[in-house]
């Protein structure tokens, strides 16, 4: 009589000796897999509404008629490192707010709120992954305060940015992003400027980590150009998604090996970007490899930005700078409190220096503005 199960292949009774076990081969690493909550259902619990709408449509339309030469302000993506506690960064919102319309006239504010952070080895991965901050990966309970954030800062007025590093999390974010941005580890890939093709807001790609230029540029090109690819739905279903290109898509100054924020670095990136049949203007990043990671030296980076401004340079189309509610960074320790306002990622700009500066940016806009008649 034959056996009903044999242990040693795993066969239940009725399977067909055709279909093969794969336990043995498949998932061998995977330690659990837990449901994923569908986009469609997220953006039913949190809606835009038509005000919101209005902000994230205003806030993508400014930035765009700056990189396409219609707007002479500068678009200015301001905000902590990486948000870690919802009331803190609404208490930052506020004041940003605030300075968007004191200085709307020159610069296009935008709050820089950055859910995902990637890591070089093992760190903290960011408020959708790791909401917590103590390795519970409550995912789902992430996604649904990212997208509420998102929703308070919108209804501010004030338009968000994000940058982009997981290929899914869109699904549950973009329609409330106004720009976006893709990392310096990830410009090389393809995947993310596929990704960039299909996005409905402006997206900068920043230089790789040594600080070439050529890969952002190339991102560029690949990201006005239209792909087919893998993706999921709202409805949380795979699907092949086609895309148009993003025409709206341009090249962020970060630093590498060495800082490239002077005007021969400048040079050198539109030289770059002149080759390759692309707009030559640049948005430059005053943290990073730029500020040798130290927040106080994006005050001279934002300085010396300001006074090319001043002077006529019409290249440069934006700023980007780390800013808090108070200077600094700390670390996560286990049972020991965080100080309120301080980054937990890169170190920031406390908020005392960020408005002067901001001020100092507006008004070199404006000088620039009156030189021209």
């Amino acid at each position: 009589m034959p056996r009903i199960d044999d242990p040693a292949h795993d066969r239940e009774a009725g399977i067909a000796d055709a279909t093969p076990d794969t336990t043995r081969i498949d998932d061998i690493r995977i330690k659990a897999v837990r449901a994923l909550v569908a986009p469609a259902v997220l953006l039913e619990e949190l809606p835009v509404t038509s005000a919101v709408e209005a902000v994230v449509e205003r806030g993508r339309d400014d930035i765009a008629a700056v990189l396409h030469g219609r707007d002479d302000r500068l678009i200015a993506v301001v905000g902590p490192c990486s948000i870690h506690d919802h009331d803190q960064a609404m208490q930052y919102a506020r004041l940003l707010a605030g300075a968007a319309r004191e200085l709307a006239d020159a610069l296009v504010v935008v709050m820089r709120v950055y859910f995902e952070k990637p890591r070089t080895t093992v760190g903290w991965k960011g408020y959708i992954n790791d909401p917590h901050l103590d390795g519970s990966f409550h995912i789902n309970e992430g996604l649904r305060r990212a997208r509420r954030l998102l929703l308070d800062i919108s209804a501010l007025g004030l338009p968000a940015g994000t940058e982009y590093l997981d290929l899914l999390s869109p699904q549950y974010l973009a329609d409330l992003v106004a720009w976006g941005a893709i990392g310096a580890r990830t410009t090389e890939s393809q995947s993310h400027r596929q990704l960039a093709s299909g996005l409905s807001c402006p997206v900068g790609f920043k230089n790789g980590t040594d600080g070439g230029v050529q890969v952002a540029a190339d991102a560029v090109v690949a990201a006005g150009s239209p792909h087919a690819f893998m993706g999921m739905t709202k409805m949380g279903v795979a699907a092949i998604f086609e895309t148009r290109g993003n025409a709206d898509c341009h090249v962020i100054l970060r630093g590498g090996k060495a800082p490239n924020y002077d005007a021969q670095a400048v040079d050198a990136a539109c030289a770059v970007l002149r080759k390759a049949g692309l707009r030559e203007q640049v948005m430059i990043d005053c943290s990073h490899a730029n500020s040798a990671k130290q927040p106080r030296r994006q005050m001279d980076v934002a300085r010396d930005i300001a006074a090319r401004v001043a002077e006529g340079d019409r290249r440069i189309s934006g700023v980007m700078i780390e800013s808090h509610l108070r200077e600094g960074r700390q670390d996560l320790r286990p049972g020991q409190p965080l100080l309120p306002g301080v980054s937990i990622t890169d170190a920031c700009l406390g908020w005392d220096d960020t408005l002067p500066l901001l001020r100092d940016l507006a008004q070199a806009v404006r000088t620039r503005r009156a030189a021209r008649g």
